[in-house]
C-alpha cells in the first residue's frame, strides 16, 4: 500500500497533492466546526462546500509548487554561505526549509486561502488574519520541520494532515 502510494504520488505530483489537500484541508475545516458546535456540522452552507473543496485543492497545488521553490531558495542561500553550515542536512535543512517556507512563502499563501474563502462564502472578511499567521511560528515551523525530515513523497501528504491537527487543534481552543 505504502508503495502505491509512493508511486501514485511520484507520477502525479500536482494531482495527488490537490487531492490530498482537497480531502484533508476540507476535513480539517469540517472537524474544527464540528468540535466547536458539539455536532456534526459544516463550516460553510453546503452548495459552498464544492467550492471549498476546490479551493483546498487549489491550495495544494500551490504549496507543493511553494515547497519546491523554497528548497531551492534554501539550498542557494547555503551555496552562498548564507546560512549556518548545520543547515546544510538532516534535522538542521528541515529547519531551514520549513522557516524559510513560513516566514517567506506562508502569509501570502495564508492572505491567498482567505481571499478564496470570502469569493466563495460571498463576503469580505480579514479578521483573524494575525491569529492565522502567528500559527505559522507556534505550529507550521515545528510541524514543517517534521515534514521535511521525510522523503520527499511523504512530504504534501503529510502537509495535508497537518491541516486536520490544526483543524483539531482550532476546534478544541475557539470560543
Amino acid at each position: 500500500m505504502i508503495a502505491s502510494y509512493i508511486q501514485w504520488v511520484s507520477q502525479n505530483p500536482l494531482t495527488s497533492a490537490a487531492i490530498q489537500f482537497a480531502i484533508l484541508g476540507t476535513l480539517g475545516e469540517v472537524l474544527s466546526s464540528s468540535i466547536q458546535k458539539r455536532k456534526i456540522a459544516l463550516h460553510c452552507y453546503s452548495s459552498q462546500l464544492l467550492g471549498k473543496v476546490a479551493a483546498w485543492a487549489l491550495l495544494g497545488i500551490i504549496i507543493k509548487y511553494g515547497f519546491t521553490g523554497m528548497k531551492g531558495f534554501t539550498q542557494a542561500l547555503l551555496d552562498h554561505q548564507l546560512l549556518p553550515v548545520f543547515m546544510n542536512s538532516g534535522v538542521g535543512w528541515a529547519f531551514a526549509v520549513s522557516t524559510l517556507t513560513n516566514v517567506f512563502f506562508g502569509p501570502q499563501m495564508m492572505f491567498f486561502h482567505r481571499c478564496e474563502d470570502n469569493l466563495i462564502l460571498w463576503r469580505w472578511e480579514l479578521g483573524g488574519m494575525t491569529k492565522a499567521w502567528w500559527t505559522l511560528i507556534w505550529f507550521w515551523i515545528p510541524a514543517h520541520t517534521v515534514t521535511f525530515s521525510l522523503p520527499i513523497d511523504f512530504q504534501i501528504g503529510l502537509a495535508a494532515l497537518w491541516s486536520v491537527v490544526l483543524g483539531l487543534i482550532m476546534g478544541l481552543t475557539k470560543k
